[in-house]
Formats: structure tokens, sequence, C-alpha cells
């Protein structure tokens, strides 16, 4: 397991609601002005949309990885969407409502 793994570092955003040895489902939540601790995501993940927020994502020196204000369409909640593993980040909600996704991580 990555040593900033989600669950270790960020529990305060991240609840596991069913793990395996193939999946790892991760319920996760940020409200408006949050800011999570650093941390990664080892495996690659579907993500499902239950409500979204701007939002902008991190690299551990502060460097932005991922603005959703630049986005030009945003997920709508009920979308899903693919992600890559994730290195070390910190995400920042800039938004007004709550981002809460749920995160199918699928292990190798």
């Amino acid at each position: 397991m990555h040593p900033l793994d989600a669950m270790r570092v960020a529990p305060d955003h991240h609840d596991v609601l069913l793990e395996n040895e193939k999946v790892r489902v991760l319920d996760t939540r940020l409200g408006p002005g949050e800011r999570t601790p650093v941390h990664a995501h080892q495996w690659p993940a579907t993500l499902y949309v239950l409500s979204w927020s701007d939002f902008v994502r991190y690299d551990p020196n502060g460097n932005v990885l991922v603005d959703s204000r630049a986005m030009t369409a945003k997920p709508q909640p009920g979308s899903a969407i693919w992600s890559a593993p994730l290195m070390p980040h910190y995400v920042q909600n800039v938004g007004q409502t709550s981002l809460h996704i749920i995160a199918i991580e699928i292990k190798s």
C-alpha cells in the first residue's frame, strides 16, 4: 500500500464502503472550503459523481495540477468518469457545494 494512501492520511474525507483483493470502494466527500491532506490513490478508478463542486488539485509543492473551473464540461450528478492512479496531491474545494464522489478503485 502507498505510504500516502488516502485511508491512512486523509480518513476524514474518505470512507471505505467495500474492500477485497480486487476492488476498494471509497465514499469521498469534501465540503465547501475544505482541503484534504496530501495523499495518493495508487489504483485506477471509476468515479461516480453524487454531487459536484469546483476544486483545485495541487501537487505536494502547491503547483496546480487540475483546476475544475477551467473545464469546458463538468460532470453532472449521476455520471461516471475514469481516473488513472493519482500520485501525491491535495485537493481544495473552491466551490459553494459539497464534492461527493464514490470511487471504485481497481486493484492490480
